[in-house]
């Protein structure tokens, strides 16, 4: 059983930031990957930023140069640093996780409940 709790989210103005938290726990042997999507009312989720545990960041192209993720393995934890944030980044942020499980010990995804931001104009 793994569990993913996230923090961070809120109200801002557009032009303000936010720092969003996500911390894994339970029956993890490794963690592969942790990354943050998020979905728009009405549209699909799509992914925000991933970061591998060896490898590059990868963003998507409209939070480039604004969102900065970051992480710290030995607590299991990804941050998003929301910066320059505008109205259109308004959605519910979810957190997510390749992770190593034991027995089995093949990667499965886990996702976090989400988090809302709301940025205002």
């Amino acid at each position: 059983q793994v569990q993913l709790v996230e923090s961070g989210g809120g109200l801002v103005q557009a032009g303000g930031s936010l720092r969003l938290s996500c911390a894994a726990s339970g029956s993890i042997f490794s963690i592969n990957a942790m990354g943050w999507y998020r979905q728009a009312p009405g549209k699909q989720r799509d992914l925000v930023a991933v970061i591998p545990r060896r490898g590059r960041t990868n963003y998507a192209d409209s939070v480039k140069g604004r969102f900065t993720i970051s992480s710290d393995n030995a607590k299991n934890t990804v941050y998003l640093q929301m910066n320059s944030l505008k109205p259109e980044d308004t959605a519910v942020y979810y957190c997510n996780a390749e992770v190593v499980v034991p027995p089995v010990y093949l990667p499965s995804n886990y996702w976090g409940q989400g988090t809302l931001v709301t940025v205002s104009s």
